[in-house]
């Protein structure tokens, strides 16, 4: 479910004992962390989970622990259970996204297209966020499912989530993850509740306050968050991109590679040429462009989006069928999704606990007068020490974007995003780790059964999986050989979006760095001068 978890709970076990060396900075900071115990929620339910419930099969995993399918143990009720491993929030920053999780959760009132916050439980391995739980399936994959998809049903999702915005907004919430992996459908039922699934990036905000911290995901990202001055006008931003691709099957900026992907947004160029949006009313286009306006100012804010007449006349938006290239179009993002998410699961239990081992061992070098911080000097020559040469005036401007606190120096939170950005972590180790998961027979090629054990190993396994296979094989088996090379799986892995952003701290550090890159080119002044 959404950006949860990531290692099973028998290593949580066997490492039960074992101090947390990335505690906390203020853990760090004393020079403590071997004694201090870390917490993270404020006011948890209890400490004790499995006194009230039982945790089964696993529902998904993302970068910090997996999501179990709980059991209450007094009413035999089903909830889903986020389990976060502590050891795997590495920063201050990783901490503060789960507390602020859960306090917003707690926050929001109740409604019908928000999953419902049950139970908060912390004990001393990991922390469990108990939530109703939804078994209807993505967005896109019940879109697919259906014989017959119109202009009609994609208003009909669409207000739905623009009304989840307009929610959060009215409650000093801005979300700015929106994308369709975060919803899910309640149940199988025709008539099921699309509800948002994941607030692990969103923040508190009040009317004018100002954001600079780049976050989100690359095709649903507003102009402003890669300026670095953006407010909650980014959701609407998001849910644009989210109803042209419900429209047309494809998302409106897209690129082979993450720059070309953040320039295609900052030029704002939104495309109605190609098939099918010549049949697609005016009053959806003339939303879409409205949602997707580059000037945050202009842009409509959620309550204009729902008062829009394509949406105030549902009914009356057309019946007819967008046709089967939508469709196929919005299966293969399903599919691409899924095989990616897969091979991320692995890269993501690969990409933590050694590097970041590394990464707190250079930081307690580079810290000579041991204050739990250090300033640009102490950063240079420890990275001379480590064989890397960076000039001055690169050094500084990572140094700037790093220092989220702007005083100066970096404490450890800080510290990691440098070091991750320097390291890149552009080897391809990583990947090689997650094509040998698929790889089991170690032949070098990923085989069509290999690939179907994999995709039906997950709980939510694809139900036409030879479907599935056929459009994977047909768009990433390029010379046509009846299997994937390791090339090939690498080709697919990189198009479009970063493979590396298992990491949330590291996707931080991308698109910082991202950002001051287009800074320094002058591609951030493109939308200013289409205004």
């Amino acid at each position: 479910m959404g950006n949860c978890c990531a290692t099973p709970s028998g290593d949580t076990a066997k490492k039960k004992n074992k101090s947390n060396p990335f505690a906390a900075d203020d853990a760090v900071n004393q020079g403590s962390a071997a004694t201090t115990k870390l917490y993270v929620l404020k006011d948890p339910t209890g400490h004790d989970i499995y006194a009230q419930y039982e945790l089964g099969r696993e529902l998904g995993r993302g970068e910090f622990g997996i999501t179990y399918l709980a059991t209450d143990l007094v009413t035999d009720e089903k909830f889903a259970c986020k389990s976060i491993v502590k050891k795997k929030l590495r920063t201050a920053v990783d901490i503060d996204d789960v507390r602020r999780e859960v306090e917003i959760m707690k926050h929001l009132p109740k409604h019908p297209n928000i999953v419902t916050l049950k139970d908060t439980y912390e004990d001393d391995d990991a922390v469990h966020i108990v939530m109703e739980l939804c078994e209807g399936g993505e967005l896109f994959d019940r879109i697919v499912a259906r014989g017959h998809y119109t202009e009609r049903a994609a208003a009909v999702v669409t207000k739905t989530i623009v009304e989840v915005v307009q929610m959060c907004h009215r409650h000093g919430v801005m979300h700015r993850d929106l994308k369709p992996e975060n919803f899910l459908f309640a149940n199988k039922k025709e008539n099921s509740a699309l509800k948002a699934i994941d607030f692990g990036l969103s923040v508190f905000f009040k009317p004018g306050e100002i954001f600079s911290e780049i976050v989100g995901s690359p095709y649903y990202m507003a102009p402003e968050v890669l300026k670095r001055n953006y407010g909650p006008e980014v959701d609407v931003w998001s849910a644009g991109v989210i109803l042209y691709i419900l429209l047309c099957g494809v998302p409106p900026f897209w690129a082979e590679t993450e720059q070309g992907v953040a320039q295609a947004i900052i030029r704002s160029i939104v495309d109605f040429r190609r098939d099918p949006w010549p049949k697609v009313s005016d009053n959806a286009k003339d939303l879409v462009k409205r949602m997707l306006n580059p000037d945050p100012k202009r842009r409509l804010t959620a309550q204009e989006v729902l008062d829009h007449p394509w949406l105030q006349n549902i009914k009356k938006a057309p019946n007819v069928s967008l046709g089967e290239t939508v469709k196929a179009r919005l299966k293969q993002f399903s599919v691409m999704n899924k095989l990616k998410k897969k091979a991320l699961k692995v890269i993501a239990e690969h990409l933590s606990m050694e590097e970041a081992a590394g990464i707190k061992e250079a930081f307690d070098t580079m810290d000579t007068g041991k204050r739990g911080k250090i300033n640009m000097e102490e950063l240079k020559v420890g990275l001379q020490r480590i064989g890397h040469q960076i000039p001055d005036a690169e050094l500084q401007i990572l140094m700037e974007a790093a220092d989220v606190d702007g005083d100066g120096t970096l404490n450890y939170g800080e510290f990691v995003a440098v070091s991750v950005h320097i390291r890149k972590m552009a080897n391809d180790e990583h990947l090689h780790k997650a094509f040998s998961f698929f790889d089991k027979n170690k032949t070098g090629f990923i085989e069509v059964d290999e690939l179907r054990d994999a995709l039906n190993e997950d709980s939510d396994a694809v139900t036409n999986v030879d479907e599935v296979i056929n459009a994977i094989m047909h768009d990433v088996d390029t010379d046509k050989d009846g299997r994937i090379s390791y090339d090939e799986f690498a080709v697919m892995m990189k198009a479009g979006t970063d493979w590396r952003k298992a990491s949330r701290q590291y996707s931080r550090e991308r698109f910082n760095s991202l950002s001051l890159k287009l800074m320094k080119d002058g591609s951030l002044d493109i939308g200013n001068d289409a205004k």
